[in-house]
């Protein structure tokens, strides 16, 4: 079984997706379920967790719909005011909702760097255990410092980092990055996706040989059974195809017995978010 532990739906509004820059002109359109379930029966892929791209809960709502009507959407990651009031009484209401298995915020885009320890957001966090929840981490390299911190602050809870941790490929930035994430890795609650690497490093001119490295240390990091694949669709399209995604880890773990090669595509994706 393969399942595609992270991509994106959505309907393209030039606001709403401002981060779509000129060099991601390509991702400028509509990316809905009919189009992903092509690339997946080209690709042998069994299965999605389909994450949030936009910090609404009419997001969920638009995920939530769309889980309903194509089997192959086998979880959702959505978005929560984790820093709200009601937050309890938020997650209650989505615990209820059985395709909804975690959450995510976009805090690589947080000015503050400190911003997963603030106050509010760590009680908001807190009461993601009560509800069996996960929780996706998508930072930049500048911000592992808190997300060691923080992780260590919720021993319960399960987290992943989206996209390990998006290290500056292109800029061949590697110690800082790597040093936090074989700390962050030691914590066995912590999980890592595989996913947005090709974004990472030149879109044109990347090669597996560029991103082995990074890919070589996530695996001493967080071991087997805690990598996830995910393909990061439709955005990895500004660098490359789904096939050329899929085949940068499915080639890099073929060191790896047949066992270990099935956790990293799907067992354990099926295992953290409950599937």
């Amino acid at each position: 079984m393969i399942i595609d532990a992270h991509q994106h739906f959505w309907k393209y509004e030039p606001t709403k997706h401002s981060w779509i820059d000129d060099t991601m002109a390509v991702i400028r359109k509509d990316f809905m379920p009919a189009k992903l379930k092509k690339v997946y029966l080209e690709n042998n892929i069994d299965g999605c967790v389909a994450v949030q791209a936009d910090q609404t809960t009419l997001e969920n709502d638009f995920l939530i719909d769309l889980a309903s009507k194509n089997s192959f959407i086998k979880g959702v990651v959505g978005w929560v005011d984790f820093r709200a009031k009601n937050i309890d009484e938020v997650l209650k209401h989505y615990s209820k909702i059985n395709i909804i298995k975690g959450f995510r915020h976009v805090v690589q885009g947080e000015p503050d760097h400190n911003f997963l320890l603030r106050t509010d957001f760590l009680n908001g966090i807190s009461k993601l255990e009560k509800y069996n929840f996960t929780y996706d981490i998508l930072v930049f390299p500048h911000q592992l410092g808190a997300v060691l911190e923080f992780v260590k602050k919720f021993p319960k809870i399960n987290f992943v980092i989206d996209h390990i941790a998006k290290p500056y490929i292109k800029d061949g930035f590697y110690d800082g990055w790597a040093n936090l994430m074989l700390t962050i890795g030691a914590q066995q609650n912590v999980y890592c996706k595989l996913s947005g690497m090709v974004t990472e490093a030149d879109y044109i001119a990347w090669t597996p040989e560029t991103i082995q490295p990074y890919m070589q240390l996530v695996l001493k990091a967080f071991g087997v059974d805690r990598l996830l694949f995910g393909s990061d669709w439709p955005v990895c399209l500004v660098a490359g195809n789904y096939k050329k995604v899929k085949e940068l880890v499915t080639d890099f773990i073929s060191q790896l017995s047949a066992e270990d090669q099935e956790k990293i595509l799907g067992l354990n994706a099926v295992k953290f978010y409950n599937l």
